[in-house]
């Protein structure tokens, strides 16, 4: 088999492996539930995704880990502001602020 075909019958596959875990639970509908722990435990996924893709990015300063990363300091004021305040933008604004001043402002 070509390296071509190899190529689109992996496409076709994954593709098709899409659909099907995807339209499971419109073509199943209320015959399949998932159990109560799974549910709960997907109400997190979002979280966890969110804090795998912003994590590596808080801790690590030009590929090294550095606990004095200026963007370590701003994503935990972020949560300190999030936390207090239920406010979506005022996290974004105050977690701006702080990386400006400490990058612009005293270079660090």
């Amino acid at each position: 088999m070509s390296g071509d075909a190899l190529l689109w019958l992996t496409f076709c596959l994954i593709g098709m492996t899409t659909v099907a875990t995807r339209g499971s639970f419109i073509l199943l509908g209320e015959r399949a539930r998932l159990p109560p722990v799974v549910q709960r435990l997907l109400r997190y996924a979002p979280a966890a995704a969110l804090a795998g893709l912003v994590m590596p990015d808080l801790l690590l300063d030009d590929g090294a880990l550095d606990p004095l990363n200026p963007k370590l300091a701003a994503g935990l004021v972020v949560v300190l502001v999030a936390t207090r305040w239920r406010n979506p933008w005022l996290p974004f604004v105050c977690g701006m602020g702080v990386l400006l001043l400490l990058r612009r402002g005293l270079g660090w």
